[in-house]
């Protein structure tokens, strides 16, 4: 019985430093979230972003452009008739009244082929202005005509120096390319003031 009750005890006593020894394992919320957490990725654009920059861009461009053309369609109606001069008349106007939309005045051939006229009819603009002459073309089937000359070239080219400045407001803010907007901005300046110091 003594041994017996001897060997017990030291049991009990290995057993009780044993679990005095062992450090308890504590795993607090944080922990498990951690462990729970995946790997950090990196954050990839939205493809619909962009699709809407470029959406963006290529509604301005297409904006752009077509202020461009109509511009040229505009004045090339007049620019035709001025720089495509062959086996057209040919002559000079003395404008001797002037309406709301025209001036009118007779007309002297200076082209071979071209007939004198009592009475031509030239656009009312700046470029014309009453008691002057200036040379002009003849436009075909009609009696109206167009002013010629370097001046009447360059005013016929004026509604294109207007769609250049306000193409480039377009390039360099809608498509953020400010150097092309400065060149077409400096170009469209360039054209209007050549043309009215001219006329």
């Amino acid at each position: 019985m003594p041994v017996t009750a001897a060997s017990s005890r030291r049991a009990r006593s290995r057993r009780g430093s044993s679990s005095k020894g062992r450090a308890p394992s504590r795993k607090g919320p944080g922990s498990a979230r951690t462990a729970s957490r995946p790997a950090s990725r990196p954050v990839s654009r939205p493809a619909s972003l962009v699709a809407l920059r470029f959406g963006r861009l290529a509604a301005m461009g297409a904006v752009a452009v077509l202020i461009l053309v109509a511009g040229v369609w505009g004045s090339w109606g007049t620019a035709q008739y001025v720089m495509l001069t062959k086996g057209r008349e040919q002559g000079t106007i003395v404008v001797a009244r002037c309406g709301e939309e025209s001036c009118s005045g007779p007309y002297t051939p200076l082209s071979a082929g071209s007939t004198a006229r009592a009475r031509v009819v030239i656009e009312k603009s700046v470029a014309v202005r009453k008691g002057r002459t200036y040379t002009v073309v003849i436009k075909p089937d009609g009696d109206e005509v167009v002013r010629s000359g370097p001046a009447g070239v360059l005013y016929a080219w004026v509604p294109l120096g207007g769609a250049l400045l306000l193409a480039s407001v377009v390039v360099a803010g809608g498509l953020g390319r400010s150097r092309v907007g400065w060149v077409l901005a400096g170009s469209g300046v360039a054209l209007l003031s050549a043309a009215f110091l001219t006329v």
